[in-house]
């Protein structure tokens, strides 16, 4: 059983999906829950499900595109319950588009949100954690970060880039007393699809029938939550062409970019 009594988890992107999955599973689990988002209404609605189930929970605002709020927030995070001991870089947005087609300013707002707002926010707390000699650092990536994904240029790069600087991190701070855990899933059915940017930055505004038929965010977020009470380095988790084509590209990185070029994304 996952025990993480008393400890201080701060979850980005947690008004809705994987993170608020993430906020009951370890609600549960007995932890002290900060929970942030950039939709304060369903933030709100998350934390009050929290209390209703007896958790311990508290709301902190954060827009993972405003990397220069970062300090403040970490400030503020850190006064509501005198630490942070877990960090859950959860946050995001997807994309469904062609590369030409979509404008740059999409790519940059993807890149922004995706990757620079999770690194700002965990240089933030670094030196918290580093003060104290311990703490963990989780980031819900994708499978997008490990292969390539047609529609998802942008994202793929984003979480592509987030592996590589938290893979460098594991190895600079395990001798703080920090521990690193990368979470790469394939489909949860969630609205990442419906929310995802299109090529002039709208909404796709639709169910990928991939996403539709994944795994629960319950599910994911155990799995999560399991994987980071056993101090595993990277789990990859869930079902479908996402997670095989990981296993494919690693072993057989011809056949999978022959695959990747017929296999329904949508």
């Amino acid at each position: 059983m996952n025990n993480f009594t008393d400890k201080v988890v701060w979850i980005t992107g947690a008004s809705s999906g994987i993170g608020e999955a993430l906020a009951y599973e370890w609600g549960e689990s007995g932890a002290r829950l900060i929970l942030s988002s950039n939709e304060p209404d369903e933030l709100n609605r998350v934390v009050e499900e929290c209390r209703r189930r007896n958790y311990q929970a508290v709301s902190l605002f954060l827009d993972l595109a405003d990397t220069a709020s970062m300090a403040q927030k970490a400030a503020e995070a850190q006064g509501l319950w005198g630490c942070v001991d877990i960090l859950v870089n959860n946050g995001g947005i997807s994309q469904r588009s062609m590369a030409k087609d979509t404008l740059i300013e999409v790519d940059r707002k993807i890149m922004e949100i995706d990757y620079f707002g999770h690194i700002a926010l965990t240089k933030a707390v670094l030196p918290h954690m580093t003060g104290r000699g311990s703490g963990h650092i989780v980031v819900t990536t994708s499978v997008a970060g490990l292969i390539a994904l047609p529609l998802r240029s942008a994202y793929c790069a984003a979480k592509h880039a987030l592996h590589g600087f938290f893979e460098t991190l594991r190895a600079e701070v395990y001798d703080d007393g920090i521990r690193v855990t990368l979470a790469a899933p394939s489909a949860v059915r969630t609205e990442i699809s419906i929310k995802a940017l299109t090529e002039n930055g709208g909404r796709f505004k639709r169910m990928d029938s991939q996403i539709d038929k994944g795994i629960t965010p319950a599910q994911c977020a155990r799995a999560i939550v399991r994987a980071t009470a056993q101090k595993k380095a990277l789990i990859v988790l869930g079902k479908g062409q996402g997670k095989w084509g990981v296993y494919v590209y690693r072993y057989f990185p011809g056949l999978y970019r022959i695959l990747v070029r017929r296999a329904e994304v949508l």
